[in-house]
């Protein structure tokens, strides 16, 4: 499928959207959307895999690494620039994070620092940074975790990290209200890894199946067309946590 034009065709900013379920979000928004995608670096095959997604959409990719000390004017100047291009943001959405196992009694404060820059100080520059570029009626989206609801117990601190994030969204939305809207969505499984077993992850869900990336863009893309719905969390789960 090609691009398509006319005003129906929107810019998107995922916010980690070339890495593992950044990409596959990228793939199935590319055909209806324009997209900005955001990494902390390149990673090998890359270009291969962006000149795939260009003959779908208009893609452009920035450096944003939530290490940097330079992060907060480097993702300033790469706004300006966009608003300068023409580039006007419908959403955006903020897939990074990361998901380490850290069992009480292994905590460092080193530890704690890095993931909770990633997972908590990160969207909250990135919302504070892109929401002045948003479109009016523009929807600011986070992708959070079941572990809000029930927290992991060997990743307490990844739980907590998504569990202050959540408690903000409706604070942002009353903040940012009423030209940005502001929507979390709480993932169960959306994307497998290698040491996960589908069909035990199937047997936890009410639908009987574990989600897609797929799941969670008509989620994303219900949250940026529904102009009425602000400072909420989605459940995106099927079913798992009333198991």
């Amino acid at each position: 499928m090609g691009k398509t034009d006319g005003e129906n065709r929107t810019w998107w900013l995922l916010v980690g959207g070339r890495r593992r379920l950044g990409r596959r979000l990228a793939e199935a928004l590319a055909p209806e959307h324009d997209l900005v995608l955001t990494s902390s670096a390149p990673w090998e095959g890359e270009e291969a895999w962006i000149s795939e997604l260009s003959k779908q959409s208009h893609v452009r990719c920035l450096l944003w690494d939530a290490a940097s000390p330079a992060l907060v004017p480097s993702m300033m100047a790469d706004l300006e620039a966009l608003g300068a291009a023409g580039v006007r943001l419908n959403s955006c959405v903020v897939v990074s994070g990361t998901f380490p196992e850290t069992p009480l009694g292994a905590w460092t404060p080193q530890d704690l620092e890095d993931l909770w820059r990633v997972n908590l100080t990160f969207p909250l520059l990135v919302a504070q940074a892109v929401a002045p570029h948003l479109a009016d009626g523009g929807c600011l989206q986070f992708l959070l975790d079941t572990a809000i609801h029930k927290p992991f117990r060997k990743r307490l601190p990844y739980s907590a990290a998504k569990a202050g994030l959540a408690a903000l969204v409706p604070g942002l939305a009353r903040t940012l209200a009423p030209r940005v809207r502001v929507v979390g969505h709480a993932l169960g499984t959306a994307l497998p890894g290698p040491q996960d077993d589908p069909a035990f992850l199937a047997s936890r869900s009410l639908t009987g199946r574990i989600g897609t990336p797929e799941d969670l863009a008509r989620s994303l893309t219900f949250a940026a067309e529904s102009p009425y719905l602000t400072g909420e969390v989605i459940t995106l789960d099927g079913g798992t946590r009333w198991i």
